[in-house]
């Protein structure tokens, strides 16, 4: 058994390479070997984001506060509230972040394939972001 008490793992900013706008990052769990699966809590601020991305496991999201969005590659834009899941397959290229006036903190759940849990694409455009209506 191994308990990790909170707080005990600092939170980090996140890197401007994979994200737009201001993000923390507070890692909760990973997983040793054979395991593969980690997790991290996800907040971002209004108008923050990931770049596209995918995940050669797939990702899980909780969301825990806020309001949000996602999209997948060719799909519409979807907002994303307290209590909703949302998954991505394996090398589905996505993204994922706040709405444009609130903040959104997820969950954030993939497995490693040889070492990897993520392959970071483009960044979405202002454009893609603002200008495509969400589903309600």
């Amino acid at each position: 058994m191994d308990i990790q008490r909170n707080g005990s793992k600092p939170s980090s900013k996140g890197p401007a390479e994979w994200f737009t706008g201001s993000v923390r990052i507070d890692p909760i769990f990973q997983a040793g070997s054979p395991a593969r699966v980690a997790g991290a809590s996800v907040t971002f601020e209004p108008g923050a984001r990931t770049a596209w991305h995918t995940h050669p496991l797939g990702q899980t999201l909780i969301v825990t506060a806020g309001f949000g969005r996602v999209q997948r590659l060719g799909g519409a834009i979807e907002e994303i509230r307290p209590g909703d899941v949302v998954w991505f397959p394996p090398g589905e290229k996505h993204w994922h972040g706040a709405s444009a006036t609130t903040a959104m903190t997820h969950i954030a759940i993939q497995e490693s394939l040889d070492g990897k849990v993520v392959d970071w694409l483009e960044h979405v455009t202002d454009e893609q972001y603002q200008f495509t209506q969400p589903n309600a």
